[in-house]
C-alpha cells in the first residue's frame, strides 16, 4: 500500500473547510546590513497573531539541499511525490492558460528574452514585457510551420508563453535551451531518447524561425525554451482526499498544476492579493478546499528587490483578517520554495509553514519569520506531509488500524 492508498482509505467527506495560502518564493536570506530576512523585516501583526495561535515549522519541498522548481514544489504541497510525479513547466503553463492539451502533445515554456549581437543572453525575461506585447509576439510565432508537428503558440503573462507540439510519436526528453544566467549563449537543443528526436527537430526549426522573426524586436529579440513535457497522469485530488477543491491563482502555471491535480480553477477579477481574497469570499460556500496562490513575492525575490518583497508580505498581512473572518477549519500559510532577494533565484532553503486550526496544539512561536517558525512544534518536515496534516486537523481522516 502506497501513501495515496492509505489516505484514500482513511479520508472522509465532511463539512469542514481548508484554506492553503501559498506565498510563492516566500523564504529569504538575511539582509547584510540588518541581519533580517524579508519576512522578518516586514511588519506583519496579523500573521504574527495567527502564528501565536498556530503550530509551526519549516518544510523541504523535495529533499534537503535540493533547489526545486515551482511545479514539483506545488505538487509536494498537494501531497504528491515531487520526484515520481514531476511535470515540466511547458505542460503546466499550457494547461494553466486553458489550452486543450491532449495525450500525445508535448509542450514547452517560452521565455521572451533579450540577446546581444553575439547571441548572448542579456535579460532572461526581456524586462518582463507587458502581457499585451507578449500577445502580439505570440500571434506572429503561432503562424510558424515546421515539418513533423503542428505548432500552437499561446501567451501566458508578461514574458512567458507556451508552445505546444502536436503530432505522432513525439517524446519529451529534451533539455532546456535556457542557460539560467546572463552572458551565456542558449544551450543546444538535444533529444535524450529516440522518441524525442522528432520533437527536437521540430523545436529546432521553430527556434530558428522564431529568432528570425524577432530579430528587429526590442527588448524581446529572441526566446528561450524550458520544461518540455508530455501530458501527465496524476491520481485525482478529489478521489484521494474526497475534497471539492478550488484554485485561486492569477498566474497560468499554478492554474495548470491545479487543473492536473483535479481542482476547479476560479476566475479572479484582478491581479492583486485583495482581488484573490475577494474571489475566496465570493465562492467560499461552493468548495471545501481552497488553494490560494500569491506570485508577487517570488517575482520580487527573482528581481533581487528586497524592499519590494518586504512590502508584499505587508500587503498579504493586511488581508489576513478577511480570510480569518470566513472561519476556515484549517488555515495554512506557507511557501512552495524560497527565493531570497540576495540570490535572485530559487534556493534550497526550507520554507515557512504555519497551520492554524481549533484542533491544533499551539507551540511557543509568536512571530512570522523563518528562524522563529523553525523553532515550532512541527519542526522540519517534508512538504508532501502538509496535506495529511491539513486533512487531520480538519478532522477528515479516520483512525488507521484497530
Amino acid at each position: 500500500m502506497d501513501s495515496f492508498d492509505l489516505i484514500r482509505s482513511l479520508s472522509v467527506k465532511s463539512a469542514s473547510r481548508i484554506v492553503l495560502l501559498v506565498l510563492d518564493g516566500g523564504g529569504g536570506l538575511p539582509h547584510p546590513e540588518t541581519g533580517r530576512t524579508e519576512m522578518e523585516t516586514a511588519a506583519t501583526p496579523n500573521l504574527d497573531r495567527l502564528v501565536a495561535e498556530a503550530v509551526c515549522g519549516v518544510t523541504d519541498p523535495v529533499l534537503r539541499g535540493i533547489t526545486p522548481g515551482s511545479g514539483p514544489a506545488h505538487l509536494a504541497l498537494f501531497g504528491y511525490d515531487p520526484i515520481a510525479h514531476n511535470i515540466g513547466r511547458g505542460m503546466l503553463g499550457a494547461a494553466g492558460i486553458g489550452f486543450p492539451v491532449e495525450r500525445g502533445d508535448v509542450a514547452a515554456r517560452i521565455n521572451f528574452a533579450t540577446f546581444d549581437p553575439d547571441g548572448r543572453v542579456v535579460d532572461r525575461r526581456a524586462g518582463r514585457i507587458p502581457t499585451e506585447v507578449c500577445e502580439r509576439l505570440c500571434a506572429g510565432l503561432d503562424a510558424i510551420e515546421v515539418e513533423g508537428a503542428e505548432l500552437f503558440v499561446r501567451p501566458e503573462k508578461q514574458h512567458r508563453a507556451a508552445v505546444i507540439f502536436r503530432g505522432p510519436g513525439l517524446g519529451d526528453r529534451l533539455n532546456d535551451t535556457d542557460p539560467q544566467k546572463v552572458g551565456a549563449r542558449p544551450l543546444a537543443l538535444e533529444a535524450h531518447d529516440a522518441a524525442s528526436a522528432s520533437t527536437a527537430a521540430a523545436a529546432r526549426a521553430f527556434l530558428d524561425e522564431a529568432f528570425r522573426r524577432l530579430a528587429s524586436e526590442h527588448p524581446a529579440n529572441g526566446i528561450l525554451l524550458r520544461g518540455f513535457a508530455a501530458y501527465p497522469e496524476l491520481p485525482s485530488f478529489r478521489e484521494v482526499y474526497k475534497l471539492a477543491p478550488a484554485c485561486i491563482a492569477t498566474y497560468p502555471m499554478y492554474r495548470g498544476v491545479a487543473r492536473f491535480a483535479g481542482m476547479e480553477v476560479l476566475e479572479v477579477a484582478g491581479d492583486s492579493f485583495a482581488d484573490e481574497v475577494g474571489t475566496l469570499e465570493a465562492r467560499y460556500g461552493d468548495f471545501d478546499f481552497f488553494f490560494v496562490h500569491f506570485k508577487a513575492t517570488d517575482a520580487a525575490g527573482e528581481d533581487g528587490d528586497f524592499e519590494r518583497k518586504v512590502r508584499l508580505f505587508e500587503e498579504v498581512d493586511r488581508e489576513i483578517p478577511r480570510i480569518r473572518a470566513l472561519h476556515p477549519d484549517v488555515l495554512v500559510v506557507t511557501s512552495d520554495h524560497s527565493t531570497p532577494a540576495r540570490l535572485k533565484a530559487h534556493s534550497w532553503h526550507p520554507c515557512p509553514f504555519v497551520l492554524w486550526s481549533p484542533s491544533a496544539r499551539p507551540d511557543l512561536v509568536t512571530s512570522f519569520g523563518e528562524r522563529e517558525l523553525a523553532r515550532g512544534g512541527l519542526g522540519r518536515f517534508a512538504a508532501r506531509e502538509a496535506m495529511v496534516l491539513m486533512m487531520a486537523h480538519a478532522l477528515k481522516l479516520e483512525k488507521f488500524g484497530a
